[in-house]
């Protein structure tokens, strides 16, 4: 909104200061600093309004130490994380690309499901919320939403180096004119649809899905929705776990999302992915300025929600991040590095998966469940031990940010 206003000032009225919203830098600190303000200000309001309508969390009695205590903490905080990534966007950002539409209906769909899961466990009582099988359809139509987008639009296109010939002429040591013919590798002035995608520690490291379909339109689209399917439910599925501990989830997803932001940032600069020799994503570098609101969200709900938490995020907001995450890595086609780069999600759900699995195998062989974990998730596994809360946030949030760093490196180890 602001964007497309101070543009038509700069190039109308040639108003002094109005270009400085084409920078994309300029926006992303503008989106950051607004979202962080929107919680802080609005946060404490929203959390009296909740108490004052007993919107709380009802905890079970699991037998983890100081669990019961935050019996009642305001719940469906997921709303104000929402609200501060979405009004930055919607004043700063440009609203006609189709990556930014994309994250923008993305946020809104899986926060609108975690917001029903909420409503249910809150309102109704109901500890169990939404029913899985509906969260999946919602999870499951975000993805062909996504697959669809990113196979059939026309703005969404990548540009690839290409060998073009190149002559160098010098005069040799015998004094005769030599010319030598090389191939030389410079980025495509030409774009391309394609369903590419980035493998991490491989030279020439990418991968195209149409290549398992022989390159068929139909197949490739099914497979390539099968995949964003298969990606916005595994993350944001994974995040949902993630979310059991004051200010855990919040504080591993802010390094996900500045990677991530980087990553949009290098990818749509021509210069720096002809330099890093990756795939240049044309108008990609937009989602920069969504990661920055989406960076100031996060820490500014750390301010509630830090040991001891004033309010939980509750679904709203797991679901969400997550959701984000996921569909953000298929934009800058960076899908393959989430393993590595959200390995605490990973973990938590590997964790879960085995523990149950186990479980009810062992029920079948012995006629009695026996554990690998005391409780999962893999955090209350810590808490089971002994280990403090905050201390287990604080050493999940360092690994979270080695992962990242890890993830980071891929950009030049291969």
């Amino acid at each position: 909104m602001l964007y497309s206003l101070f543009r038509f000032l700069d190039t109308k009225y040639d108003l002094p200061g109005a270009g400085v919203f084409q920078y994309i830098s300029f926006r992303a600190a503008i989106a950051i600093v607004l979202a962080l303000l929107i919680i802080i200000f609005f946060g404490r309001p929203i959390i009296r309004m909740l108490q004052r309508h007993q919107i709380g969390e009802e905890i079970r009695d699991l037998g983890l130490e100081g669990q019961l205590s935050k019996r009642g903490t305001p719940t469906m905080g997921g709303v104000l994380i929402l609200l501060a990534v979405l009004v930055p966007i919607l004043l700063i950002g440009r609203l006609d690309n189709v990556y930014v539409q994309l994250m923008i209906v993305s946020t809104i769909w899986l926060g609108t499901l975690g917001f029903l899961d909420d409503y249910i466990k809150t309102f109704r009582h109901n500890k169990d919320g939404l029913k899985g099988k509906f969260k999946i359809v919602g999870q499951v139509g975000l993805g062909v939403i996504v697959g669809t987008v990113m196979c059939f639009s026309q703005d969404v296109v990548i540009r690839e180096k290409v060998n073009t010939p190149s002559e160098t002429t010098y005069i040799n040591d015998a004094g005769y004119t030599v010319v030598e013919k090389t191939q030389v590798a410079v980025m495509d002035s030409e774009s391309q649809k394609t369903t590419k995608t980035t493998i991490p520690f491989i030279k020439d490291n990418e991968f195209d899905y149409g290549w398992l379909v022989g390159g068929n339109n139909f197949l490739m689209w099914l497979l390539y929705i099968l995949v964003a399917i298969f990606v916005v439910t595994a993350v944001s599925n994974g995040a949902n776990l993630t979310d059991g501990l004051d200010g855990l989830l919040t504080s591993v997803s802010v390094p996900i999302v500045l990677v991530l932001g980087t990553l949009a940032y290098l990818s749509g600069h021509i210069i720096y992915a002809d330099y890093l020799n990756i795939m240049y994503i044309p108008e990609s570098s937009e989602l920069v300025v969504f990661a920055a609101a989406m960076t100031g969200a996060l820490l500014g709900f750390l301010w509630y929600n830090s040991f001891p938490a004033q309010i939980f995020m509750g679904d709203t907001g797991s679901l969400a991040i997550g959701g984000i995450i996921a569909v953000f890595a298929l934009c800058i086609r960076k899908e393959l590095l989430l393993p590595l780069m959200c390995g605490i999600f990973l973990v938590e759900a590997v964790s879960v998966m085995a523990q149950v699995g186990y479980f009810k195998y062992t029920k079948r062989k012995y006629g009695e469940g026996r554990r690998i974990l005391l409780m999962s998730p893999l955090h209350h596994h810590y808490q089971k031990q002994g280990v403090f809360e905050t201390k287990i946030v604080m050493r999940f949030f360092i690994i979270s940010i080695m992962l990242c760093a890890v993830t980071l490196a891929t950009l030049k180890i291969r």
